[in-house]
């Protein structure tokens, strides 16, 4: 058996719960990611899954269960081990989530100038190397305030990978695009996989990206991925689970899948 075949999942939750007060949000959450694989995970608004990626990257603890990153426990290593392992990891955040203060070659630099002692020089060439692969070479004296929402998201690819990250994270991002601009995104995440060669998981509410980045697409319900399955065999599944949420139809959903019309409160905004 070869070397890669041996090696650990890129990412692995075993029976991962969590709970904020009284309201439960992950419930022995199970999750596989292997090296160079991209998971797409799917689920109703309020539902958990950017708690769930929150754990992914260790800014949550999980209350039970265990957050492997390439074997090793985040929360039975030191803090300095943990610190290593979160470095492993790219977070593309929605909306961008750039510093307003900066420009754009600031924002892509900041983690190069915080995280490694490299020159002026070999920064500046990383950032124009990672505008470079979102399609957006030389913008770097740009203001966030001057760019669309589309070129705003691709910036954040450029810092998200500036520093040679393992794993990538995209948490919601086509949100509010228009479809030639997610058109765009969605080609440049292809690229990005290409290339880089990283694992991902991505968040997204949007069943095309879903289906044109994933190699499997995860639906998160009551606190679980309830089915996984290759993004074709998701959008034919007979499995109402699936089909409600496909269809969009509200009368096909199970009823942990809709915590609305049990009139039940929506985790807070904060936590989800």
């Amino acid at each position: 058996m070869s070397a890669a075949k041996d090696a650990p999942p890129a990412v692995k939750l075993t029976k991962v719960t969590k709970s904020f007060g009284t309201k439960t949000v992950l419930s022995g959450l199970d999750l596989t990611v292997t090296r160079g694989e991209s998971l797409v995970l799917v689920g109703q608004s309020g539902i958990g899954k950017s708690v769930l990626l929150k754990h992914v990257v260790g800014l949550l603890k999980p209350d039970s269960g265990t957050v492997e990153i390439d074997g090793e426990d985040l929360w039975k290593v030191s803090a300095k081990d943990r610190d290593r392992l979160r470095r492993k990891f790219g977070m593309s955040f929605q909306e961008g989530a750039l510093f307003d203060s900066m420009s754009v070659g600031e924002n892509i630099a900041f983690p190069l100038t915080r995280h490694t002692k490299k020159s002026k020089k070999e920064i500046a060439d990383r950032v124009a190397e990672c505008l470079d692969l979102v399609r957006l070479p030389g913008i770097e004296e740009k203001r966030p305030s001057e760019l669309s929402g589309g070129m705003k998201r691709r910036v954040g690819f450029a810092r998200a990978i500036a520093l040679q990250p393992e794993i990538l994270l995209f948490d919601e991002p086509t949100t509010g695009l228009d479809p030639i601009t997610t058109d765009v995104v969605v080609k440049v995440i292809e690229e990005m996989r290409s290339r880089l060669k990283p694992s991902a998981i991505t968040i997204t509410h949007d069943l095309k990206v879903a289906f044109s980045i994933a190699d499997r697409v995860g639906l998160l319900s009551g606190g679980k991925i309830l089915v996984d399955m290759t993004p074709k065999e998701f959008e034919h599944s007979k499995d109402p689970r699936v089909a409600a949420f496909v269809t969009g139809d509200s009368e096909l959903a199970p009823p942990e899948a809709e915590p609305e019309r049990r009139g039940a409160q929506k985790p807070a905004e904060a936590h989800v």
